[in-house]
């Protein structure tokens, strides 16, 4: 009997993950609000696109750093510890950055500090999650906290931009340190103590690439990681090119490169849902490379240009093929040994993120040679390719037996 996969609510029955959730969605709220405020106050103090352009980006910049170097963290430092200190030291940044007349480079510096805290932050909860959620609740949490991004996205820039017709950037930066310090208070008094993972007497930073090092010596956890940074990174093709995409059909380059921007997270989101409720375990896993292929599969439309409302369907559609990281999150949990699986989860979130910033700089530096439509079908080929040789890798069949057996047991368990 294929056994049934977990609900939202398993995941919001758990009294910890319920302090993990709101804590998320505070600071995911606070940090839209901000990135925008400050990408507005850069370019009030500069009158420079460029660096406004830089300052938008600035978080995604420090995700392979932090994430490679630091990573050894998340197995040292005990993760509330660990989650709290991060949360209360972006506070401190946040607010920082909000003291009228601070000079335009102390603002980027700032915000470059503020982007190596958060991959680790961003590791350190993904390495608590198997913790927090144990068996069948583990991969409808995850999927709660990407809707969480996901719907950020898709409101947070229009309400910032509205709210900075009304309040100044700097309100807004203090509103991000007031979303930081609620978010830390939850995470103190709504979750329990752990102890960390492990020790070592090696440095920080020899331990962090020790550990890699570790991680892709393990086979099918590395072809996985590989598969869960390549598909993320061409998908954004989209994205990042809407704008210019939008002003090449001389359509209102607001209204069209916004239906863009917001269609591919809206099927993201229904993705989250429909996969929760109507795939099982099995399915999930047996059914990941043909979602990912999904991602990319109606991109191919963009080499007839077509016009806004259709390019939005299309996106929409594309997005529905996010559901495959259900299925990779159960085989991360059974890849990545016993006592890798933080560092494995932490690795993983701080470099898909850095991977995105690259596919969308490598986006816009093509489309600077070839039509964005090129660009996008492009992408798309390289994505499907992608697709097919993680079908074709042999990672998955054992994976789908796995995913089939009771889920009632603790994710980092014996296999």
């Amino acid at each position: 009997m294929t056994a049934k996969a977990g609900r939202f609510r398993d995941a919001l029955a758990i009294g910890e993950f319920r302090a993990i959730f709101a804590a998320h969605t505070v600071s995911m709220t606070g940090s839209v609000l901000a990135q925008l405020a400050l990408t507005v106050l850069v370019y009030l103090r500069s009158d420079s696109p460029l660096l406004a352009a830089v300052t938008f980006a600035l978080p995604m910049l420090p995700q392979l750093v932090a994430g490679t170097l630091l990573s050894a963290l998340v197995d040292r430092v005990p993760n509330r510890r660990l989650l709290v200190g991060c949360n209360l030291i972006s506070a401190v940044l946040a607010a920082a950055m909000a003291v009228p007349g601070a000079p335009t480079a102390v603002l980027l510096a700032l915000g470059f500090a503020l982007g190596l805290i958060r991959p680790v932050f961003g590791g350190a909860r993904a390495a608590t999650m198997p913790q927090v959620l144990p068996g069948d609740a583990y991969v409808p949490g995850r999927s709660l906290m990407r809707v969480v991004a996901q719907v950020a996205q898709i409101g947070g820039f229009a309400v910032s931009g509205i709210a900075l017709t009304v309040v100044s950037p700097g309100t807004l930066l203090l509103a991000d340190a007031v979303s930081f310090g609620l978010s830390a208070a939850l995470l103190r008094f709504g979750t329990r103590e752990r102890p960390a993972a492990a020790g070592s007497g090696q440095s920080l930073v020899r331990d962090s690439l020790s550990g890699i090092g570790r991680l892709m010596a393990v086979r099918p956890l590395r072809r996985l990681l590989v598969f869960a940074w390549a598909v993320p990174a061409f998908a954004v093709a989209p994205e990042a090119l809407a704008v210019p995409y939008a002003a090449e059909l001389s359509a209102d380059d607001t209204v069209g490169a916004g239906l863009l921007l917001t269609a591919l997270p809206l099927g993201t989101v229904a993705a989250e849902f429909a996969g929760n409720w109507t795939l099982s375990a099995g399915r999930q896993v047996r059914l990941m490379a043909a979602l990912a292929a999904l991602c990319f599969a109606p991109l191919l439309a963009f080499a007839f240009r077509p016009p806004i409302p259709v390019a939005a369907g299309v996106l929409f559609v594309a997005g529905l093929g996010a559901s495959f990281q259900l299925g990779l999150d159960r085989m991360l949990l059974d890849a990545a040994p016993k006592e890798l699986l933080g560092r494995a989860l932490s690795v993983r979130a701080s470099w898909m993120m850095f991977f995105q910033g690259l596919g969308f700089a490598v986006a816009g530096l093509a489309a600077e040679f070839a039509p964005t439509t090129a660009v996008i079908t492009g992408a798309a080929l390289l994505g499907l390719l992608a697709a097919g040789v993680f079908a074709l890798s042999g990672v998955q069949p054992r994976y789908v037996a796995l995913a089939d057996q009771a889920l009632g047991q603790d994710p980092q368990g014996e296999r």
